[in-house]
Parts: C-alpha cells; structure tokens; sequence
C-alpha cells in the first residue's frame, strides 16, 4: 500500500516534503519517541507535534492535515507565519525549515536515555563528543586547516610574496580547528554567472567547491593582513548524511530604486548517484580506516570476480559442500590474521563496522519553479521494497528501485 501524504494548508509544502524524507529515519523516530519535556515551551510542542503527526500516518487510512504541526511551526519560527499582501501564508524555504528543525532537536534532545534509544549501539568514542540527538544523527566534526599563501616559496619577484630562503627563516604555521556541521554543502557556480571559473556538473565537484578555498585573515609573521587557503576535511561521519544544494543565492540590485536585491535560483542540473562516496573529502585519520574495509571488500570481489570466470560447472550438493567447506576455510584465515592485520576503527556512531565511506540514497526534497519565493516543493523517497524483485537497470549491475513521489497529499 502507499505511504499517506499531508495536506498543504496554505503553502506548506517546504514543510510537508521535509517531513515525509525524515519520517522513514528510524533513529530519529525512536529519539522522538523517548522525548517527554517537562516544560511546555514553543520549542517541545513542536517536537511533540512532530511526533504526533508520525504516528496519525502511521495509523490513519487517508492523507493528514497536520494543523497542529503548522501551528507549532509558527509558534516555534514566527517568520514562517509571515503573509502576503493579500493575506495568504507566504511560501518558506525548506532548508531553512529543516535547519530549524535541526536546531530545536539539538537543544531539546540532549539526554543520554534519547541518544541510546536512537543509537542504542553506539559507544561514546564513536559518539566523538555529540551530547545531543542531532548531532549524534547528522552531526560531521570537520577539521579546517588554514595555510598562509605567501609562505609556500612559490611566489615571484615583485608580487609580494614572502621567499622562504632557509629552513631556518621565517615560517607561519598552519592553523588547524574544528567545527561541527549538520550538513555538507554543494556549491553551483557556473550557470548564470558567466564569470565563474567552477562549472559544476556533479554533487562531488560542488562539494569539493565547498570545502576548499581561499580567505583573508591576520598573519602573525607578516604583521599584515594575507591571503590563506582553506581546507576542510571531515574527522567524524554521521550515520544519515544530508546535503544541500545552494540553488538560491542573493543577487544585488544596485540599479533599483530600493537597491534590496532579490533571491534568486540556479537552473542548471547538478547530476548525483544513487550512491555517495565521501571518502575523497575526509581527513587523513579517517581515511585510514575507511582503506581497510574498502580494501578487503575490493579482495572479496576480486576472489569472486576470479571464481566466477573459472566457469566451473557443479551440481548443486557438490556446490552446498563447497559453500561450507570454503565458509570454515574463511573463518580459519581470518582468525589466523587477527593478529596481523587491525580491524578499523569507528569512524562514527551508529556506521557499520565494514563501513567504507559510501552513503546510499533515501531521500530527496526538490523545488520545482523559477521564482526563489515561489514555486512549489516535493518529496521523494525511496521505497523500502520493490513487491519482492528488484530488476536492474538495462544492463547495468544497479538496481532499479522503487520511489514515492510525496506531493502534498497526493502520493
């Protein structure tokens, strides 16, 4: 049967599509479930109704209008109940809805009891500090890394770039912090701008556009301001990773009698695959750890890949019997390597202990229109089962999986 939808009551639709990706993430559902506040303050209530509106899907026949969770909405974001000219409820933005969300989650669900309902695995080591369910469930610790340009002894006469003569001269360490994100950040350029050097075609390239560049800062060595290169890397991974695409960007309107600006959206198509691999943008720790499960996967492929072109052809008992015997000859090898090869480490709570580093594709909210403060937003979510079969798309080895399409109410 379908999954229900909820009715849009007077342009929620940035709230609804949110809603439906994250209702089918069981760790925040069981983190909602373990939540009960003491206080009725605007921020519990909406949480509670966050909560109550899961459940009415859960068991009702027919599409929802989540009144109450509107009404919590506005009272816990009282820009989202901002109306037009002519009265009606005016069109909001989903990513700022689902930071919001975020937000209110971090500082309400911070008990120890809600975290282990949600990961009731996950040890404080892999926890890495997360004192709350949010980041616990989305949280990434990057580590920035800050590096001064003009010590790098590239530069050339006459462009005032410092010349590291000796080992012994004047040098500027790197800067090294860290942050806590939510969220990692795929940057477009190159549709309207025409001055954009980074045409982005791919999830991968905008993000790597996000997590490097360059900024103006202090140097100590110089005594003067100087140009710094900005690296982030991620040193701990979230069990659900989400990723905005910065469509709406503000353009400036100097020309205008108000000189405001308006917001605008990029049009043009970033591609992205059912699976994300984000071992390329992680750091250095992190990466060794991520190799060796990624390495004993790309073995065992290789020793089926070699199996499998042998052609061989057996009966059935003579196959079961190998089966077992090649099982207990795998269990013997891998109890006499225990000592010769470290299992990885966790790179992050609630990941598998083989985790490689590629997150796989439940959920998208996308926004359909031109207009930045229009248009119309939808969910679309991955089935958790295809009826039994999964077939393949053409001749490929990727499944071709079932996904529904959350328009409001229609599904």
């Amino acid at each position: 049967f379908l999954p229900l939808g909820l009715e849009n009551l007077g342009n929620t639709c940035y709230m609804n599509s949110v809603v439906q990706c994250l209702r089918i993430v069981p760790q925040l559902r069981r983190g909602l479930d373990s939540y009960h506040p003491s206080a009725s303050s605007a921020q519990a209530m909406f949480l509670m109704s966050l909560r109550e509106t899961y459940n009415q899907l859960d068991r009702t026949s027919n599409a929802l209008a989540p009144g109450a969770l509107v009404r919590t909405t506005k009272m816990a974001f009282p820009q989202f109940a901002q109306t037009g000219p002519n009265g009606a409820p005016m069109q909001q933005d989903a990513e700022e809805f689902f930071s919001g969300l975020m937000s209110i989650a971090a500082g309400e669900l911070k008990e120890k009891s809600q975290i282990k309902a949600a990961l009731p695995f996950a040890s404080d080591d892999e926890l890495g500090g997360a004192d709350n369910l949010t980041d616990a469930l989305f949280g990434l610790k990057m580590e920035e890394t800050l590096t001064c340009d003009e010590f790098d002894g590239k530069g050339a006469a006459g462009d005032d770039k410092m010349q590291v003569e000796s080992a012994a001269g004047p040098i500027e360490p790197p800067v090294k912090s860290y942050d806590l994100l939510r969220k990692l950040v795929c940057n477009i350029q190159g549709g309207s701008d025409g001055s954009a050097q980074t045409n982005v075609s791919h999830i991968a390239e905008g993000i790597n556009l996000s997590l490097n560049g360059s900024i103006e800062k202090r140097s100590e060595v110089l005594g003067r301001d100087a140009v710094w290169t900005r690296k982030q890397r991620i040193s701990r991974l979230p069990p659900i990773l989400c990723v905005q695409f910065g469509r709406f960007y503000w353009k400036p309107t100097p020309d205008s009698q108000d000189h405001a600006g308006v917001k605008c959206k990029v049009m043009k198509p970033v591609a992205f695959n059912s699976i994300l691999d984000v071992y390329d943008f992680c750091s250095d720790d992190v990466k060794k750890e991520l190799k060796k499960s990624r390495d004993k996967a790309l073995q065992e492929e290789e020793e089926r890949i070699n199996k499998k072109l042998k052609g061989e052809s057996k009966d059935d008992d003579a196959e079961k019997m190998e089966t077992e015997d090649d099982a207990e000859l795998q269990a013997a090898l891998a109890m006499s390597m225990q000592g010769d090869e470290e299992p990885p480490k966790p790179v992050g709570p609630g990941l598998p202990a083989n985790f490689q580093g590629q997150y796989e594709l439940f959920g998208v909210v996308t926004h359909k229109g031109r207009d930045a403060d229009g248009g119309h937003y939808m969910a679309w979510v991955k089935a958790s089962s295809n009826n039994g079969k999964v077939e393949k798309i053409a001749d490929s080895e990727e499944d071709n999986e079932d996904w529904y399409v959350f328009d409001d109410d229609e599904v």
